[in-house]
Parts: C-alpha cells; sequence; structure tokens
C-alpha cells in the first residue's frame, strides 16, 4: 500500500457529502491525491480566505444539496494551524472530521525533514521506510542521510572524485530535483569534510541550479583547449585569458563516461551556449561539436536534430505529473524557436510530425489533470494565481524587501528563448532562473491575467470576468488580505513596451513601495496584428527586445532593490482558420481560438459543427461560464486563414515562463 492509499481509503462515494479534513501538510492537495478523489466524484475546496469560501461553499454546494443534487464535497484546512473548530460553525456541524499528518504516515522519521518533501520524493521515502525500516525514531541527521540516500540516490561518502560530484549535481540540477535547504546543508557539510572538494564553491553549485551550469560553461572553453592540446593542436594553456566568476578547479573532468551524455544534453536545450575556438573546425567531428560554434545554420540544424532526439524520447503521457509537462515546455520552447530558424525540408517533417504527438498527448493529459492544479499549494507556483502568493512569501520571510512582478502580455515560452538570448547579451550581469506555469483555460486576458493579478481562481470574480478593468484593484486588495499593504506601498502599472522607461522608473521610485505588479502589452499587439506566422512572431519580438525597452526596465528594478520576477498571461499558436460559428451575438466571447457561451444547449449545438472541439467544463470557472475551444491547432475564422492567437489547449498557449532574474552574485 502507497501512503496515497492510507489516505484514498477514506473516501467512498455515498459515505457522506460533506467531509472535513484537517490536513497540515497538504496532502489532499498532492497531485495525485486530488486527480483520484476528482475521479470518485469528490470536489476539494481548500478553506483560507473565510468570505471566499463562503462564497463558493454557498453558491457552489449548499443551494445544489437544497435542490436535492448530491455533489460530493470534501473542504481542507491547511496550514500549522488546522483544527476543524476554525471553520465556520454551521459547516463544523454538518460534516464527517477527519485529519492526515505526514507524522502518522512516517512515525519513524523527523517530522521538520520529510515535510520539506514533494509528493514524488515521499512515494520513494514511503517504499524506503518500508524496506529499510529504521526501527526507531530517528533524529534530523539520520534522517537526512536516509533520504539523501534512498530518496535521491546520494551516498556523500562515496562522492570522492570530481566527476562523481558532477554526476550527482547534473542528475539533480538538469533533472529538475531541486533538494530541500536542509538536505543542500547536510550535503555540503559532508564533502567539506571528506576534503577533496576544498576549493570546489559548493555553497554556490550544489542549491542553485543556474550556479552551477554558469559554472560548467566557464570551464568549458579550459576543457576545450585541453583537448585541442590532447590532439596536437596549439594552445594559450588554461591560466591564459579565462575569466572566472566561481572560484574552483578550472580544468574539469567533462569528457568522464557519467559527465559527457549531461553535457551534451545541456547544449542541446540551452542550457550551456557554444562557444567559438580556433581549432573548432578539427574538433567538429568530436561529441563536441555541439558546444561550438562553427557554421550558424550548419550549427542550428545539428543542434533540432539532437533536441528532437532527445525530445522525443521525453514526451510525458496523459498520467504524467504536472511538472513533467512543466519541464517538458521548456525542452519544447527551444525547439520551437530553433524550427522557426531552420530551412531542412526533412527536420520541418520531423517536427511537425512530433508536433501532432504532442499535442495528442498534451490534450489527453489537460482532459484529465489539469482540472485539479487550481487547488495545489503555491509553495511552487503550478498556476499563474499561486504566483502573488509565492511572492508574498518571499516578501514575509525577509528574502526581500521589495518585489516587481513584469507580466509580458501573450509572451509564448518559445518568445521567451527569443527574448532570453537578447537579454542575455545586454545583460550579462543577470541570470534567469527560468520555471514555468500554467494559465488558465480559455487562456485569454481577462480569465488568465484577472486570475494572476487577484491571486485567485476565476470563480471569485464572476462579476469581471468579461473585463481586465479590476485588475488594479485585485492586485492591491490581495496585498492588503496577504499582508496588510497600503495602496501607497502596492503599484499597479500597464504600458505599451515602447515609451520612454522613465515614466515606469519615476512610478517605482518611491521610497515606500514594496510590490510592483507591470504589465508590459507589446508582444500581446505583435501578436495580434501578426499574419507571417509564428516565425514572424519571433522576428518581431527579437526586434522588440534589441529596442532594449525591456532589459532598461528590468535594470532599473533590480537597481531600486526589487526581487523581480516574468511571466506571461497565456502564450499563443499558429492556427487556421476551421470555419466562423455563425450564431450572431449569442457568444459571450468571441474570440478566435475560443467562444464562450452562458447556455449548455447553444455551445453544444455550435460544437456540432465543428467536429474536435472541446466544450471546457472544469472546476475554478463561475458558473455559466462556458467555453468552446477550437479543435486542435484551428481558430474561428474563415477556412483557409492563418492568424497567430490564444484561448485554446495547446502547450504554447497554456505553459508560460515563471522567471526570476537576479544579479549574479
Amino acid at each position: 500500500m502507497s501512503w496515497r492509499e492510507e489516505i484514498l481509503k477514506e473516501f467512498a462515494p455515498g459515505v457522506s457529502r460533506l467531509t472535513l479534513v484537517a490536513d497540515p501538510d497538504g496532502l489532499l492537495a498532492e497531485e495525485r491525491v486530488a486527480a483520484e478523489l476528482g475521479e470518485r466524484s469528490f470536489d476539494v475546496l481548500r478553506f483560507e480566505d473565510p468570505v471566499a469560501f463562503r462564497y463558493a461553499y454557498e453558491s457552489g454546494y449548499r443551494c445544489r444539496w437544497e435542490r436535492g443534487e448530491s455533489p460530493n464535497l470534501v473542504v481542507t484546512l491547511p496550514g500549522e494551524s488546522a483544527d476543524l473548530k476554525g471553520l465556520p460553525y454551521d459547516v463544523f456541524q454538518a460534516g464527517r472530521k477527519l485529519a492526515f499528518t505526514l507524522s502518522e504516515l512516517f512515525p519513524s522519521l523527523s517530522y521538520p525533514v520529510v515535510s520539506e518533501l514533494g509528493g514524488a520524493e515521499l512515494d520513494l521515502l514511503y517504499q524506503a521506510q518500508a524496506e529499510h525500516d529504521p526501527g526507531r525514531l530517528l533524529g534530523d541527521n539520520q534522517t537526512k542521510d536516509f533520504v539523501l540516500r534512498y530518496v535521491f540516490g546520494i551516498v556523500p561518502e562515496l562522492t570522492r572524485r570530481p566527476a562523481d560530484l558532477l554526476r550527482i549535481l547534473l542528475q539533480r540540477h538538469y533533472g529538475g530535483r531541486p533538494m530541500p535547504g536542509l538536505l543542500n546543508e547536510r550535503l555540503i557539510r559532508h564533502l567539506r569534510g571528506i576534503g577533496g572538494f576544498k576549493e570546489w564553491p559548493l555553497e554556490r553549485i550544489v542549491p542553485d541550479r543556474e550556479a552551477f551550469f554558469a559554472f560548467l560553461q566557464e570551464r568549458w572553453p579550459v576543457f576545450l583547449d585541453r583537448l585541442a592540446k590532447a590532439n596536437g593542436e596549439q594552445s594559450e594553456g588554461p591560466n591564459a585569458s579565462y575569466h572566472m566568476e566561481y572560484h574552483g578547479p578550472e580544468d574539469i573532468p567533462l569528457d568522464h563516461e557519467d559527465v559527457r551524455a549531461y553535457v551534451d544534453t545541456l547544449f542541446l536545450e540551452g542550457f550551456l551556449k557554444p562557444v567559438a575556438h580556433p581549432a573548432a573546425h578539427r574538433l567538429a567531428e568530436q561529441w563536441v561539436a555541439v558546444g561550438l560554434k562553427i557554421d550558424p545554420q550548419a550549427d542550428d540544424e545539428r543542434r533540432l536534430s539532437g533536441l528532437l532526439n532527445t525530445a522525443e524520447d521525453s514526451v510525458p503521457d496523459a498520467e504524467a505529473e504536472h511538472r513533467q509537462w512543466l519541464g517538458f515546455a521548456r525542452r519544447w520552447g527551444e525547439l520551437q524557436a530553433l524550427h522557426s530558424k531552420v530551412d531542412s525540408p526533412e527536420l520541418k517533417t520531423r517536427f511537425l510530425t512530433f508536433r501532432e504527438r504532442v499535442d495528442s498527448s498534451f490534450l489527453s493529459w489537460v482532459g484529465s489533470r489539469y482540472g485539479g492544479l487550481h487547488n495545489l499549494p503555491s509553495v511552487s507556483p503550478a498556476m499563474l494565481h499561486h504566483v502573488p502568493r509565492a511572492l508574498a512569501r518571499d516578501l514575509e520571510s525577509g528574502n526581500a524587501e521589495r518585489v516587481a512582478l513584469v507580466v509580458v502580455d501573450g509572451l509564448a515560452f518559445d518568445q521567451w528563448v527569443v527574448l532570453r538570448n537578447a537579454l542575455g547579451t545586454q545583460m550579462p550581469e543577470v541570470g534567469f532562473h527560468e520555471e514555468a506555469t500554467f494559465a488558465w483555460i480559455p487562456a485569454i486576458t481577462p480569465v488568465s491575467r484577472q486570475a494572476l493579478f487577484a491571486g485567485k481562481p476565476p470563480v471569485y470574480f464572476p462579476a469581471s470576468i468579461g473585463t481586465s478593468s479590476k485588475e488594479r484593484s485585485l492586485w492591491r486588495q490581495f496585498w492588503a488580505d496577504s499582508l496588510g499593504l497600503t495602496d501607497a506601498e502596492v503599484e499597479y502599472v500597464n504600458v505599451q513596451g515602447n515609451e520612454d522607461v522613465g515614466t515606469v522608473e519615476e512610478t517605482i521610485s518611491h521610497p515606500s513601495l514594496r510590490v510592483a505588479g507591470i504589465i508590459v502589452r507589446m508582444v500581446d499587439m505583435i501578436m495580434h496584428g501578426m499574419r507571417l506566422g509564428t516565425r514572424g512572431m519571433h522576428d518581431q519580438v527579437r526586434m522588440w527586445a534589441e529596442q532594449q525597452y525591456l532589459s532598461r526596465l528590468l535594470s532599473s528594478l533590480l537597481e531600486q532593490g526589487f526581487s523581480v520576477y516574468l511571466t506571461s498571461d497565456h502564450g499563443n499558436i499558429e492556427a487556421k482558420g476551421c470555419g466562423r460559428p455563425s450564431e450572431g451575438s449569442v457568444a459571450e466571447v468571441r474570440g478566435e481560438r475560443v467562444r464562450v457561451y452562458t447556455d449548455s444547449l447553444l455551445r453544444a449545438e455550435t460544437a456540432k459543427r465543428f467536429p474536435g472541439a472541446v466544450e471546457w467544463s472544469a472546476s475554478g470557472l463561475p458558473e455559466g461560464y462556458l467555453p468552446l475551444l477550437a479543435p486542435n491547432r484551428t481558430a474561428f475564422i474563415r477556412a483557409g486563414e492563418r492568424i497567430v492567437g490564444h484561448g485554446g489547449i495547446s502547450i504554447e498557449e497554456l505553459v508560460v515562463p515563471f522567471v526570476q532574474i537576479r544579479e549574479r552574485t
């Protein structure tokens, strides 16, 4: 039995229409638990904001019970003070009461350590606990060692060579398996005690993925020089002209068999950048070619072919956890950006065939798993409305004195790749900690961007679901409710993106300001006027980036002491017309990739005329808000026309970048 089964055995349809759960560790919000509850016809409602809860409870459940309907509702009380008596009295009296904690599931392990782990890590830990029963309650350090060994596969005592350490860090950082800070500290302490890594900047490269990749990038030219010298080439020597921001050994074993395969993939996926080298043409026949600048067109084709090879083997399926799709989206963005630059008919055909497979798999996953994402904890934002809570924790914990959220309206992940390359040249002193998050369906501004600034699902702002005019007040209300900030401490700015950046600088320079939300509309404006497809989008975004409006804005925010994050409200795709519905003004929203109705019968009638169209229904949207999504990569426009649009279900529209932009220190 898994730890999930220990919980789910308590939920059988028909036992009680209302179940109350003290859930201090957020176990019912874990993705697979939430999905299974959904399959068993249980809705989950988190009790956080009493006013918002009362609205959702009364409108979504109690009124339905009074009408004789029988939806099953689970109310969870998360957080440290998960005492069910904190629920409204009428709810407390009416519901069946349960409680689940990590302490009960892992009685032999230290709770402070276990509580830092995610669902996938808990799976491995539960199995390890059964197979390697500690037999007694372990202390903090013993639990950390147990977790390092059996969850992350790290045995510090056996990590003695540089290649051993590189393999561990590559597995973790490339694999997207970050460890909690207390485990990083434990690992570093072990490594320092071993004595073989005294020169290594462990405090920087063990916890920080971007720092580790930058460390490797600096040492790549040194490695190439050594390889060229071994092949009989002349070299100036490793100490001649290298600028090392990260101290430590300059020559590391990047060609070791446990390291080399990762390095090759890091270049393919854009984590490492190819460099020019005097011996490039002679080294081009070896495996290091992927990390060399030789011929731009040939380099792009070689990289696209290699990236297709790795991506084709890593497409998540319909049962994957959402983190797998977020990780894949970054690879997909790199592929899209490369595909638009390459003219090889063979590679283009191969890419388009692969894209059909990705679209099919993603659509299946969205249908089975996406609907439960909005209830996940906001520790690592799964959806856009989780982002403000993550920023609030930065302020509350003291990790930041001021925070700024820059929303580049309409920016897809492949367009972020284009922007990032330009920003990297313009701002060499800055690093990008790249993550991703999901937009709302339908992926349109009044729904998705409004949820972002409200910090809540759209069900909580039904009156303004058709407009974005309430964003300023919703943004300020979130910060007033979360941290008690006043209007003078919170700013909202909406700019086109080609004005004098000094206007924004003046607004954000007020010393009392602690939070800034800044919308930059230029990419969305480019998109709505685009008739040259994805390639045209990349060209126009690149040209806009070269005007340096965004780099100046980001630099100004950093200079003024803001912790800076960049995201988008939705992405976009190139779509072809499938015909325009002829229902006149019946639809409330008449977009190119989505139409929204208030009557399910009218929506169903329209859907019949468009095979493959999706009648979207998921919790989190207001009652009576009924989207119809255009099928596949099509749009509700005249057949044969092509546009770049948004609002439907594709990985480009729904997975958007969530990037922390920070100075290298």
